[in-house]
């Protein structure tokens, strides 16, 4: 598929695309004219992309994250790095959660009082 139809499938800009393509995180095939061909498990590949973002890693433990499930292994480097990443990912949703209870009591103490 070309790039445009990849953004449209997978809700992302043309633009991040780019981006990922710059970062050695998304490698397109050429076409004889030198246009993007991507497959179409590249979808799925551009929302784990974009999961992680959210989650807060940066491209370079995105690229790690991929070299360990394409070989199917991690060394202990690897494994540091997915362990710190979960960890700090835990840590921040506990922390949402305590938030999303406080405003939980608020909406409970302000709908008492109209």
């Amino acid at each position: 598929m070309r790039i445009g139809e990849l953004a449209t499938r997978s809700g992302v800009s043309v633009r991040a695309l780019r981006y990922y393509e710059e970062q050695g995180l998304l490698i397109p095939e050429r076409s004889p004219s030198g246009q993007r061909q991507y497959p179409d498990t590249a979808v799925e590949l551009v929302r784990f992309f974009q999961q992680m973002y959210a989650a807060g890693l940066t491209s370079k433990n995105i690229a790690e994250l991929l070299t360990c499930h394409d070989a199917g292994h991690t060394d202990e480097g690897q494994r540091r790095m997915l362990r710190a990443e979960r960890d700090r990912i835990r840590d921040r949703v506990e922390q949402l959660q305590a938030a999303l209870h406080r405003l939980d009591e608020v909406i409970a103490v302000t709908d008492t009082h109209p």
